[in-house]
């Protein structure tokens, strides 16, 4: 390996580092609703950069990013998931659903305590929220994760 490519890995994962910890306050809601979801029966593994809780036995079903958890109602996160403009619009483009969330978690790791409201600024649970139209490209493409890239 290159000094420069040893360097880069070397950046890559300090900003992850650091990208983790200004995530932890959402990162630790996650990891109690987490843990409520166990003591009703939810399973807890790491997948798609983040601490996995399957069969949520509370919400609206699907899945929600909370900092580097996700709280998932179904049993894998390999299942398709709709893309939010076909729910919207009709369609059956699908993505991986664990994708998806995957780029929320990358969200979370540069916006930290201020993805929730810039989310919420941004029309909440939406096909027009720029935020999921963002997870939904890179579940698609494995690029564009990020919401503010002008690529909508």
């Amino acid at each position: 390996m290159r000094w420069d490519e040893g360097a880069g890995k070397l950046l890559l994962r300090a900003g992850q580092v650091l990208g983790a910890a200004w995530a932890a306050p959402m990162t630790l809601a996650g990891l109690l609703a987490g843990g409520v979801a166990m003591l009703r029966g939810a399973k807890a593994s790491v997948s798609d950069g983040a601490i996995v809780f399957h069969h949520v036995p509370f919400g609206p079903g699907g899945a929600l990013t909370l900092g580097n958890t996700i709280l998932h109602t179904g049993g894998s996160l390999d299942a398709p998931a709709l893309t939010y403009a076909c729910r919207a619009h009709g369609g059956m483009d699908t993505v991986r659903l664990g994708d998806h969330e995957r780029a929320h978690v990358y969200q979370y790791l540069v916006l930290g305590p201020l993805f929730l409201p810039l989310y919420f600024a941004c029309g909440g649970i939406s096909h027009r929220n720029r935020f999921e139209q963002a997870a939904d490209r890179y579940a698609a493409t494995g690029r564009g994760w990020w919401p503010f890239s002008g690529d909508r």
